[in-house]
């Protein structure tokens, strides 16, 4: 061993003079049949013609079948668990001599697991209100809500207006021309300009007025521009929600009554806060594990780490209707910026891995098929095509490694030593 700086290893290697002789004369051998030569018959000219005439080519395939070899032969009896990409350095190549090389890599840390079992973390069990129930049935009334038209009159606070409307100003801005766009008048979905410019008109009136849009409006396009709109009032409407009784439980689904709608929206937050609630507990476990363990990280996995964080972002950036390729961005500075975070989640990535290895947990054959059958169902495609699908392009091992982390993460929470405050 040459070189041990983290997780960086190197090795000065040798191979014996006979090893490299007999492989020069197979590879010679293999170049003399194959040769096309002046004068000569394939496989009949001279060693000595073929060893000058094809130096560069002997050299490089002796190499290329050599140190791979060897290479794997001394990493095998030192135990190492190489990871990423090898780099030869420095190779000392000459006929009747040894063969030697430096050969540089990264291995996978070797660290000792300290106390996972009964760690300390607050956590609550979440609490789901009367209120909270309310607060839900009143979004269900509200998805189940109808407009109806309203006898002419002018616009109030609190009416929903249904408008024609068509921009008027040239521009960056994008033209608008719609009929019957509904603005809640008041509220705070519908800019205050449009309120304030449509209160107090009648059906059938029309007018002129500008919007300034706030730089930080969810339409690029629109974001911090001045447009000029013609707006034609066509109706008034308000919206009726459904009450809440019986009926309206039933209508909903598999509900006799509206208590029993009532519990399951209970049931249904509880969840929901529960997820979170030990979601939020998961995590810090894992940072606690990781602020206690002090390890170094294969650069390789930091920066596969990084290329994931960034392409995650880009997605969502383009989710939001962005243009990533229209961004000016550094991604030197970039990846740099993500670079600390990065060794951090490899590092607890490899602590996670090293807990499922210790107390035996692992994705079963039912986890599998249940995942395989979810996605079936949702692409519309017979199992036994998906799961080639997904072993041919690597997602079904993905999907193993997903459910080992969580399984791991809950056998954490399960033992962790839980504390209200």
């Amino acid at each position: 061993m040459a070189l041990i700086e983290g997780c960086k290893h190197a090795l000065d290697i040798t191979v014996p003079a006979a090893e490299v002789k007999a492989e020069t004369a197979r590879v010679m051998e293999t170049i003399r049949k194959k040769a096309r030569l002046p004068g000569f018959r394939p496989g009949k000219a001279p060693e000595s013609l073929i060893r000058s005439r094809f130096a560069q080519e002997i050299r490089q395939e002796v190499t290329e079948k050599l140190v791979p070899k060897y290479f794997r032969k001394q990493a095998e009896e030192e135990n190492l668990n190489i990871v990423g990409e090898s780099s030869i350095i420095d190779v000392h190549f000459h006929e009747g001599e040894d063969l030697h090389f430096k050969i540089e890599f990264e291995v996978s840390p070797q660290f000792e697991l300290k106390e996972y079992r009964e760690l300390p973390i607050i956590y609550k069990e979440p609490e789901v209100t009367e209120a909270d129930i309310d607060d839900r049935l009143e979004k269900l009334r509200d998805q189940k809500a109808e407009f109806v038209n309203i006898d002419p009159r002018p616009v109030e606070d609190g009416d929903y207006a249904v408008v024609s409307l068509k921009s008027l100003s040239g521009g960056p801005a994008p033209a608008v021309d719609q009929n019957d766009i509904t603005l809640h008048i008041g509220s705070d979905e519908t800019l205050p300009a449009f309120s304030d410019n449509l209160r107090g008109m009648s059906p059938d009136e029309e007018k002129e007025f500008e919007v300034v849009y706030p730089a930080e409006f969810g339409n690029e396009k629109l974001a911090g521009q001045t447009v000029r709109f013609r707006a034609r009032l066509t109706v008034l409407r308000r919206k009726e929600l459904p009450e809440a009784n019986d009926e309206f439980a039933k209508d909903l689904g598999d509900f006799q009554s509206l208590d029993e709608l009532r519990e399951a929206l209970r049931k249904n937050i509880f969840a929901e806060r529960e997820h979170a609630a030990q979601r939020e507990a998961k995590e810090k476990l894992v940072a606690s594990l990781a602020e206690s363990h002090d390890f170094p990280v294969p650069e390789t996995f930091v920066d596969n780490q990084v290329k994931v964080s960034v392409e995650q972002r880009m997605r969502l950036l383009q989710a939001q209707g962005l243009d990533v390729s229209k961004l000016n961005l550094d991604w030197n500075q970039l990846r740099e910026s993500q670079k600390e975070q990065a060794a951090k989640d490899v590092r607890a990535s490899l602590i996670l891995d090293k807990i499922a290895t210790t107390e035996h947990i692992d994705a079963t054959v039912e986890d599998i098929d249940r995942e395989v059958q979810r996605i079936a169902r949702q692409e519309r495609e017979a199992p036994a095509s998906v799961r080639r699908r997904l072993e041919q392009d690597g997602t079904l091992r993905r999907v193993a490694s997903h459910f080992r982390t969580e399984k791991t993460l809950s056998f954490l929470f399960e033992q962790a030593r839980k504390t209200s405050e």
